[in-house]
C-alpha cells in the first residue's frame, strides 16, 4: 500500500473552519483504526482523533466538541472537520493509518491566525 495523501490544510482566521482529507491506498479491510495527529513547532505529535474498524470514535480534549473525525469506506477517505480553530490548533497534522503496522501521511500544515 502506498502513503497516505492529505489535504485539506491552509491558513484560517480564529473561529473559521478547515476540513482535512486523507486519501488510503490499497485493501481498506486490514485497517484497524484511522486518525489525526498533529505536531506544533517545539512539540511532540500527538493524537487528536480516532476512528475505528466498527466506528467508534476518540478525541482529544482539547478539541472535543470543535473537531468530527468520519470516513467514507466507499472513497477510501478520513476527514477531520475542523470548526471553532483557535490559533493554538496551528501544526502539521498527520493522517495515521493503523494496519497492525503503522502508515503516516506527509502532513498538512494548518495555521490559524488574523
Amino acid at each position: 500500500q502506498g502513503q497516505p495523501v492529505e489535504s485539506g490544510g491552509g491558513l484560517v482566521q480564529p473561529g473559521g473552519s478547515l476540513r482535512l482529507s486523507c486519501v488510503v491506498s490499497g485493501s481498506t479491510s486490514t485497517i484497524f483504526a484511522m486518525g489525526w495527529y498533529r505536531q506544533a513547532p517545539g512539540k511532540q505529535r500527538e493524537l487528536v482523533a480516532v476512528i475505528s474498524r466498527g466506528g467508534s470514535t476518540n478525541y482529544a480534549d482539547s478539541v472535543k466538541g470543535r473537531f468530527t473525525i468520519s470516513r467514507n469506506s466507499a472513497k477510501n477517505t478520513v476527514y477531520l472537520q475542523m470548526d471553532s480553530l483557535k490559533p493554538e490548533d496551528t501544526a502539521v497534522y498527520y493522517c495515521n493509518i493503523n494496519r497492525g503496522w503503522v502508515q503516516w501521511g506527509q502532513g498538512t500544515q494548518v495555521t490559524v491566525s488574523s
